[in-house]
């Protein structure tokens, strides 16, 4: 691919066959969150999970998929708070499988089904949207190794809010 789409601020991560992409604001964790899911990955708790890009990111669309892929002068490298910029193993692309927008000012205990995609480029993929002081890993690590057969789309009985299992079948993965 000679013209890598356009360049985004955001991070990205393999995890298994896709990749987690994850945009926010400056300082908002973008780079932590990207190094907690190799860390996670190396832990065994999600799939193998590997760096595509850190802070600047192209992205193109590939038929009906986002790809994303690591700006150049970036490849391999992390920003990893209280030690600086470190080189790592990356991928040179993989295709979107997950957005995660931190800050975002949508974020709700209950989101609604249309706060739980997202379309880039006319390619709608999944979302999940977590406010400021929230941990963003918990929710990635939930939507990535769980199945939509393990939420409910209708109240629980055994739920004393009757809302069931909270989890979005939307998110979950097959």
């Amino acid at each position: 691919m000679s013209d890598p789409g356009p360049s985004v601020h955001a991070s990205a991560v393999k995890v298994g066959p896709l990749a987690v992409l994850i945009r926010g604001p400056s300082g908002s964790g973008k780079s932590r969150l990207a190094f907690d899911l190799i860390m996670a990955g190396r832990a065994g708790v999600v799939d193998r999970a590997v760096l595509v890009g850190d802070d600047r990111v192209h992205l193109a669309t590939v038929g009906d998929e986002i790809e994303v892929r690591p700006a150049p002068r970036l490849k391999g490298l992390i920003e990893i708070r209280g030690l600086g910029i470190r080189r790592c193993d990356f991928v040179e692309h993989a295709t979107v499988g997950l957005v995660v927008d931190l800050d975002a000012p949508d974020a709700e205990r209950l989101p609604p089904p249309e706060a739980l995609k997202t379309s880039i480029s006319g390619v709608e993929i999944p979302r999940i949207p977590v406010g400021r002081d929230y941990s963003p890993l918990p929710l990635v690590v939930a939507a990535l190794t769980t199945t939509k057969s393990s939420s409910s789309v209708k109240p629980s009985g055994d739920c004393l809010k009757g809302n069931g299992n909270h989890m979005s079948p939307t998110i979950a993965t097959e």
